[in-house]
């Protein structure tokens, strides 16, 4: 199996710069390069990665996706005075040659290119590109904003000739739309181009019609091309979160790519002078973990925009170090979608509901009376670059934004404990795991009879339990004091362990406290005062209890056709869990379990991404399999493997439809449509 993360980063491309004054162009600074490669550094990141080195890529390669007659006038400006550069510069939107663009443009695409080649062959498994000119806006004759090669639209096409790709993702977070990309591929089904971007109703640069929901591909292309407009500016962490979970998850998992190629600009991320948007840094990580479970983990992320240089590197770091399979920071700021981002998630999925199976039973409709509609916008400058009142005001702004990520990243950065993954040997099968986890030393029957007769008398009735509850508390203790990231235990009562787990964490401080548990459960906790969130999930109702804001039970039973569970995590048991924000979360399984090893798979893999990577998983006694299954996602040492993506029968879409009208305004991120009475954030 492939592992590692490349890191790719030339300096030479850093020559590439304004000559000349242009307050447009004047923010495409080389230190954006360089400012990004010394914070890796920092965070001593440059030397876990692997280095790639970078190389020139060929005309032909070019040629892949631009006309001959672009590549002439690029190569023409090698020679050119300043005057001249100036000139060939004016007859493009927001573009500027030096002496070395050439050289620095086919670097870039080169440099996208061997971290493709890098990732299919297996020498690694994922990877980050450092690149500049950036490459999405420029099309197959033009160079534009900032752009003068496509480097993720060449790449694309040279993994469909090289490896024989028939399903390439391209994500683009990028807060402008990567229109030169949509172009190239609109009637192409074999990539699937999502776009996010700063839009106000057409009035933000590109200024295009086409940047708008409907615009969903063209012929064969049709369904493949989805654009999310931003409405208005402020959009934060929850407004991205809620487009991934109702929008872009869904289409991406049904898709299946075998490779992932994300157009990374950051001037969606704080502090932008460009994006004006509130994201901040660990959003990033957040989303790089989602990217990384499809395609087999096969994921190339190439820098495009950022304008703010310690937004930027900020951001860089964050997404770096998730590819390199680091614990993701906890997310901050509230977590609940502002209308606007409703309205746009609303009338993306109407309009993609005719090509997609995830969307077949969705309740979908237009919105035409958007509520930013009657806000007086001001007319954008019809250019990368918005207008700023005074040089004095974006720098004290600039300033103001550096103290804050300043003390932000100090805040949400946390030392990722040596050990990642921890068990017991206590039935004997740990030899039996397929990854190395490390053993923890049970504690002793006296201990824990001393132990549970005091605290839960109530909940422990047989001494087999009893005994099992030595190894399950020795790894709960070694996660609730940081010093592993997760662990598995074994018991023959798993209900009980898990209650057992869930008081002691409680007791031990912790607020908010996530449990899904998957079987029949003998015991249901006390979840009144909210410090833990229960999620059951069984065949059938069993408790008698009543759902509540923390006990929401979830009636499913996995399609025997393959792995159906899809539209469950992301519809329903994501959003809950990102709305709630736990401190750690508890997965049992017990007897009776209604999902496969590949719903459970995916359920541990996806909550990975909440409470700093924090998981106790106990599995009842005799499940070998499922136990090698877990402890490779918890490790992080297997490609995802999910099964064979099954859409939703309409009765389970129904069900997580009558479940998310329920629940929405209690956890917010379920909110994906508008309703009356939603919040106007």
């Amino acid at each position: 199996m492939a592992s590692g993360t490349a890191l790719i980063y030339d300096e030479e491309m850093t020559t590439h710069k304004l000559l000349w004054s242009d307050p447009v162009c004047d923010i495409e600074v080389p230190e954006r390069l360089s400012s990004s490669y010394e914070q890796l550094k920092c965070y001593h990141l440059v030397e876990r990665c692997v280095r790639v080195p970078v190389r020139e890529a060929s005309e032909e390669e070019i040629l892949l996706v631009h006309s001959s007659e672009h590549l002439e006038v690029a190569k023409s400006t090698q020679t050119m005075n300043e005057e001249e550069l100036k000139r060939v510069s004016g007859n493009y939107d927001a573009f500027f040659f030096h002496q070395n663009t050439y050289r620095c443009a086919r670097l870039a695409v080169g440099a996208t290119l061997q971290l493709v080649d890098a990732v299919m062959s297996g020498k690694v498994c994922n990877g980050m590109a450092l690149v500049r000119p950036p490459g999405h806006h420029s099309q197959r004759n033009a160079a534009n904003g900032f752009c003068l090669f496509n480097n993720v639209a060449i790449a694309a096409e040279y993994a469909k000739l090289k490896y024989g790709l028939k399903r390439i993702l391209i994500v683009d977070w990028d807060v402008h739309h990567g229109q030169g990309t949509q172009y190239i591929f609109e009637e192409d089904p074999s990539v699937l181009y999502f776009s996010w971007h700063r839009y106000e109703h057409q009035q933000f640069w590109p200024s295009l019609t086409e940047s708008d929901y409907d615009a969903v591909g063209l012929g064969k292309g049709k369904g493949f091309n989805i654009n999310l407009p931003w409405n208005k500016v402020g959009m934060g962490n929850s407004d991205y979160l809620a487009v991934f979970f109702h929008v872009l998850l869904p289409a991406a998992f049904e898709f299946d790519p075998e490779l992932v190629i994300v157009s990374s600009g950051y001037d969606s991320g704080i502090g932008d002078p460009e994006g004006q948007m509130n994201a901040t840094p660990e959003v990033f990580a957040h989303l790089t973990h989602f990217l990384m479970q499809l395609a087999n983990g096969k994921l190339c992320v190439i820098l495009e925009g950022g304008y703010h240089l310690k937004s930027l590197s900020e951001s860089v770091c964050m997404t770096v170090k998730t590819l390199l399979g680091d614990p993701v920071p906890e997310i901050t700021g509230e977590m609940a979608p502002c209308l606007s981002a409703v309205e746009s998630i609303q009338n993306v999925r109407a309009a993609h509901k005719p090509y997609w199976k995830w969307l077949m039973y969705e309740d979908t409709s237009f919105i035409q009376n958007l509520s930013t509609k009657s806000h007086t916008l001001k007319k954008a400058d019809p250019s990368p670059s918005t207008e700023h009142e005074s040089k004095i005001s974006n720098n004290n702004e600039t300033v103001k934004v550096e103290k804050f990520l300043e003390l932000h990243m100090k805040n949400i950065l946390f030392p990722v404990p040596h050990i990642r993954t921890a068990t017991s040997d206590s039935k004997g099968s740990a030899h039996l795991l397929p990854v190395p986890v490390h053993l923890v030393k049970e504690l002793d029957k006296t201990e824990i009879k001393a132990f549970v007769s005091g605290l839960y008398a109530d909940l422990v009735k047989e001494d087999k339990t009893l005994l099992s509850l030595g190894s399950m508390l020795a790894i709960l203790d070694k996660i609730l004091k940081k010093e592993v990231c997760n662990g598995i235990a074994q018991s023959p009562t798993a209900s009980v362990s898990v209650a057992v787990a869930l008081r002691h964490s409680v007791r031990f401080g912790f607020q908010r406290v996530l449990c899904v548990f998957v079987g029949d459960m003998q015991i249901i906790p006390n979840t009144d005062d909210g410090k833990i969130l229960m999620i059951h999930i069984c065949e059938k109702e069993q408790s008698g209890k009543t759902s509540s804001k923390h006990y929401i039970p979830l009636n499913w039973k996995e399609d025997a056709e393959g792995n159906d569970f899809f539209s469950a995590v992301l519809g329903f048991i994501l959003p809950v869990a990102y709305s709630y924000r736990p401190d750690l979360t508890v997965i049992g399984i017990g007897p009776n379990r209604s999902l496969g090893i590949s719903g459970i798979f995916l359920l541990f893999t996806l909550l990975q991404g909440l409470a700093e990577s924090r998981i106790l998983a106990v599995i009842e006694d005799k499940e070998i399999n499922l136990m090698q299954s877990v402890a490779k996602a918890l490790v992080g040492a297997s490609t995802p493997n999910f099964g064979t993506y099954v859409p939703p029968s309409q009765e389970k879409a129904n069900k997580i439809k009558i479940l998310r009208d329920q629940f929405q305004q209690q956890w917010k991120m379920l909110q994906c449509s508008v309703k009356e009475g939603i919040s106007r954030n």
